[in-house]
């Protein structure tokens, strides 16, 4: 084999080079390897056979693609017509990327920006590149591959092993084994009928107008911890479930707190612990609204290998994504309840998440007979009604060729078979009653406020993610260093017992004032904030999209919006944009898209450009990428969708960076709005600018800094 160098350069020399030699060309370069995988990829999904390789190699060929991109857009020695074949090339392979992602949700996740990438991941981007005559740097080389079998792979965290030391022997509930001896004690008309298809059919053609939703009773209460309120539509599924309801598909739709009611209906049913099975894009906002709801109860999050997991907790928050890691352990801990958040994920059966999904729920039902599960979901069925199945299957409510127990009591119960006209009708409700939830916004707009703010927490995971907790910690450090020089050469004689506010204040404005010009200030860190939380917003803004219709999207910056749309193209979402260097033209034309053509879900919005003088009220959610300097700001784009003539309640979705200085501007905007709010008597006008916003992140900074040196 030629070396690294001369494999290198020729392929350079090849590449560049102005091709005209027809089909034989075409398949030299690194475009045919991106083709061939992602076709082996689409067919993979289609025949069901996802696997980890699969998901591996979609990644690879979704970086590929885009370094390829990026190269062909920078070579100026070839014409403009080969440039242009070229990219042809690249967005023909996206297409086929983004189709295979709509069939198989979990591939979504891997094509973020800061998509974690495996060692397998870049092993297998190595051989593409060199399978390709590409060299490649020798610090870019990665390990072989880990091709071993998945129970090889998984762990059991450290903190685990001591909560299964300290309880080895867990109570068998032997309940399940009474009901299933006397179901086979009971005469069965429908023994030797299949019921799966017919029950599944019974939602196409019995529905009769009627809403999927199961009888709940009145809440005797409507209190919540602290300052939140509970919602009717809420305490509903909370008292159902404390009076011995033990499965829900909650399907309400997004935007009416499903994950409160998932946690309060835990608390209600005493069920813990409990097990959290979510899309990584709202795994830290789990244990944040469990520490509200439920602040009774700890929560822990599952990153990585789980070194970091407390396994004491009540509460436990994992990804999909992560899940074959874990599986093991959190199959044998004992488990009462479980959920899994956007419940379609598990819609393909024979993929790893369904199937990892599955064996935890059978193995918690064999455990516990009446153990609480809860799917939450607010699209239940993407492709057709056979999505049901996994989602059914999850809640024990049927088996793979066979209802369960309970569904089939409740058929044996009316009397019928599916030769009877009025089957069908009765083996929906029989479903139904078996915790199907469903609650549109417009059907309980009286129970919530025609405008809302939801604080959606992201973890920044990846070398951008830890870059700006450096930068936070050294901003932190300096200021703390400023302060303790200042209080050493004060000359005046005065002391202050414990922290002194005013030289606090002092401080804050000496730092902003001499920083103002560099990249270390605190509007350069919300910059990089924004960068780092794109990929995560424009995957939520994706999820609202396909669930609800038209969402607004709404960035500061112009490369926050880039990659939103750039996630948006590799997922074959259409969308419009409005930005500050639009013409009047282009702008009506962007804006009339989004407003009449069904195609356009989402308007990609500058918070400065779009943010006041719009009508897009066709949507009823935005999504804040990032935060605004101001109250009002803020309030002016929502108002683009809350405004005279909105039919529903409006739902803003305020993406925040957890663990960083993302939140503690989220919380002075809010506390500036309402100390605005109280003194003007109602009035929403921001009395702060964004330099005092800036001023208060330095002087809390300090604060949070001291105060660990002054406890009290």
């Amino acid at each position: 084999m030629a070396p690294r160098s001369q494999r290198r350069s020729g392929s350079t020399r090849t590449q560049s080079r102005n091709r005209k030699g027809g089909r034989a060309r075409d398949q030299e370069g690194i475009i045919p390897q991106l083709a061939r995988a992602a076709r082996e990829v689409e067919n993979a999904v289609q025949r069901n056979n996802l696997t980890r390789l699969s998901h591996v190699k979609f990644q690879v060929v979704a970086l590929l693609v885009r370094e390829e991109r990026a190269r062909v857009k920078a070579d100026t020695e070839s014409s403009e017509n080969y440039r242009s074949e070229q990219l042809q090339r690249l967005d023909g392979i996206a297409i086929i990327l983004a189709k295979t992602a709509t069939l198989e949700p979990a591939l979504f996740e891997l094509l973020g920006e800061d998509a974690v990438v495996s060692d397998a991941a870049k092993a297998m981007r190595v051989e593409m590149l060199e399978a390709a005559g590409i060299e490649v740097p020798e610090e870019e080389e990665a390990e072989e591959p880990d091709t071993a079998p998945v129970e090889q792979r998984r762990v059991v965290p450290r903190s685990v092993i001591s909560r299964q030391l300290a309880n080895p022997f867990l109570t068998q509930d032997f309940s399940a084994a009474e009901r299933q001896a006397q179901l086979k004690a009971t005469p069965r008309r429908l023994a030797t009928w299949e019921l799966i298809g017919p029950l599944l059919t019974s939602f196409e053609r019995a529905a009769g107008g009627a809403t999927a939703c199961m009888d709940l009773p009145e809440p005797r209460s409507l209190r919540a911890p602290a300052d939140l309120e509970l919602m009717h539509h809420q305490g509903q599924v909370v008292a159902a479930a404390a009076a011995g309801h033990r499965t829900f598909l909650l399907a309400d739709e997004p935007g009416l707190g499903k994950t409160a009611q998932a946690l309060l209906a835990a608390q209600a049913a005493d069920a813990y612990p409990m097990l959290a099975v979510v899309p990584n894009v709202v795994k830290a906002n789990w244990a944040h609204e469990a520490e509200l709801w439920t602040p009774g109860r700890t929560a822990t999050v599952v990153h990585g290998d789980g070194d970091t997991v407390d396994g004491f907790a009540d509460i436990m928050v994992v990804n999909y994504d992560i899940l074959d890691r874990h599986v093991g352990w959190l199959g044998d801990l004992g488990f009462r309840s479980m959920v899994i958040d956007e419940a379609h994920f598990i819609k393909n059966k024979t993929s790893l998440r369904s199937r990892n999904v599955l064996a935890l729920s059978e193995k918690i039902r064999a455990r516990i007979a009446r153990p609480l599960l809860m799917a939450l979901t607010g699209t239940p069925l993407i492709n057709d009604i056979e999505d049901f199945r996994a989602i059914w299957e999850f809640l024990g409510w049927i088996k793979p060729t066979s209802p369960g127990l309970d569904l089939m009591f409740a058929l044996e119960e009316t009397g019928l078979t599916p030769a009877d006209p009025g089957f069908y009708p009765a083996a929906r409700q029989s479903v139904i009653d078996l915790g199907i939830v469903r609650r549109r916004k417009v059907d309980v707009a009286a129970d919530i406020p025609a405008r809302r703010i939801a604080d959606l927490p992201v973890e920044l995971d990846g070398a951008l993610g830890r870059s700006i907790r450096d930068a936070e910690r050294e901003l932190t450090k300096r200021l703390v260093s400023r302060y303790d020089g200042a209080l050493q050469a004060r000359t005046s004689g005065v002391t202050v017992e414990g922290i002194d506010h005013e030289l606090v204040r002092r401080v804050a404005g000496w730092e902003r004032d001499d920083t103002a010009s560099t990249d270390e200030n605190v509007f350069a860190m919300m910059r990089r904030i924004g960068q780092a939380k794109a990929g995560l917003a424009a995957d939520y803004a994706a999820q609202l999209a396909r669930s609800v219709g038209k969402v607004v999207f709404f960035a500061r910056h112009v490369d926050v919006m880039d990659i939103a749309e750039a996630t948006f193209a590799e997922r074959g979402i259409g969308y419009s944009s409005i930005r500050g260097d639009q013409t009047p033209k282009a702008r009506q034309k962007n804006i009339d898209g989004f407003l009449t053509d069904p195609d356009v879900s989402i308007v990609v919005c500058s918070l400065l450009a779009a943010g006041v003088g719009l009508n897009l009220q066709v949507a009823s959610n935005v999504v804040l990428a990032e935060l605004s300097w101001t109250d009002a700001e803020q309030t002016q784009a929502i108002d683009r969708v809350h405004r005279i003539g909105q039919d529903e309640p409006v739902t803003a979705w305020r993406i925040i960076a957890a663990q960083t200085i993302d939140t503690k501007i989220a919380e002075l905007i809010d506390s500036k709005a309402g100390l605005a709010a109280r003194a003007l008597d109602g009035s929403d006008e921001e009395v702060t600018s964004s330099a005092d916003l800036q001023l208060e992140a330095l002087v809390a900074l300090l604060l949070d800094a001291l105060s660990e040196r002054y406890p009290d």
